[in-house]
């Protein structure tokens, strides 16, 4: 399925089983998407994380019934999918501005919130700055960490671990000012590790609860792992490898955007293989805004 098709295709379930609809495992099912690239592309596209834009239309919808005022709020709390009719006001609330019971003295004050009509002009397309590669299979060792798909949990909280993993241990490390003296710090000149950021989504449980796991890792080449570390191996695989050039984190972060917003969309030639994809790093400063990175998405032939 074209990945356009696959986000509209999303926006059609959700509102066709609205009140029923459990999570993005449910809808990556019957679109075909890993739950990664899905919850990562429909957040890019549409600005809102799956869970937000149901809970959103569910909101607006209760907000219809409250003010049609023909059955008691306990009933639509629940029918909308909250225990309590506390927990139902307090959601109400924040997403109207007002409580149900002044929506009902006043509609006017309603929040509208309308199923997304999804349109998409293609800027960059092929002209895109990137090549393919095969590349036989290869494993990457590092420290892992579990993050969420809401843009404020990846997009912000994935750059303060590699903060945290710089001062802890890659700046002196890169610098020369020391010598590996840890197992750990001994690993990490060993594998390079800090040359990948590899975000990984193929475990299911994890998937339902909204979660995916994120390595700061190097190539992994054989020997004792120390604790604290973990190994995860990348199957044989086509990348398709996007060049960056900018200051850190925004750049890439920029790069990833114009990929699904202009790469994937109407994509005649290469659609997603599997639940990975490859952030590279340079080793220069990447506050310079001649800092060199990549994206490398794994791709099959249509």
């Amino acid at each position: 399925m074209e990945w356009i098709s696959s986000i509209r295709a999303t926006i059609d379930y959700i509102e066709d089983n609205i009140l029923t609809v459990s999570g993005v495992e449910e809808i990556a099912k019957h679109v075909c998407v890993s739950t990664f690239y899905l919850q990562t592309g429909f957040r890019i596209m549409t600005g809102y994380s799956i869970s937000e834009y149901i809970r959103n239309r569910r909101l607006y919808l209760a907000g219809l019934e409250v003010w049609a005022d023909k059955e008691k709020i306990i009933d639509i709390a629940l029918k909308y999918g909250y225990d309590t009719p506390e927990s139902f006001s307090k959601a109400f609330s924040r997403f109207h501005g007002v409580s149900p019971l002044q929506i009902k003295k006043d509609p006017k004050q309603l929040k509208v919130f309308l199923p997304l009509k999804i349109t998409v002009t293609v800027k960059g397309g092929y002209d895109m700055d990137y090549i393919t590669e095969k590349l036989k299979g290869f494993k990457i060792i590092g420290f892992e960490r579990e993050f969420g798909y809401e843009t404020e949990d990846s997009y912000a909280n994935i750059p303060k671990f590699w903060d945290e993993m710089s001062n802890k241990y890659f700046k002196k490390l890169w610098s020369g000012s020391c010598e590996p003296n840890s197992e750990i710090e001994k690993a990490i000149v060993k594998y390079n590790i800090g040359l990948y950021g590899v975000c990984v989504d193929d475990d299911t449980e994890m998937s339902e609860n909204g979660k995916f796991r994120y390595l700061i890792s190097g190539e992994y080449t054989g020997g004792d792992v120390p604790e604290g570390l973990k190994v995860y191996e990348l199957p044989d695989c086509e990348w398709a490898k996007f060049l960056c050039r900018g200051r850190m984190p925004t750049a890439l972060q920029s790069i990833n955007t114009k990929i699904f917003k202009e790469w994937l969309p109407g994509n005649r030639e290469y659609e997603i293989a599997f639940p990975i994809n490859i952030e590279w790093y340079s080793m220069g400063d990447p506050n310079s805004e001649d800092y060199e990175s990549a994206i490398w998405i794994p791709v099959k032939r249509k």
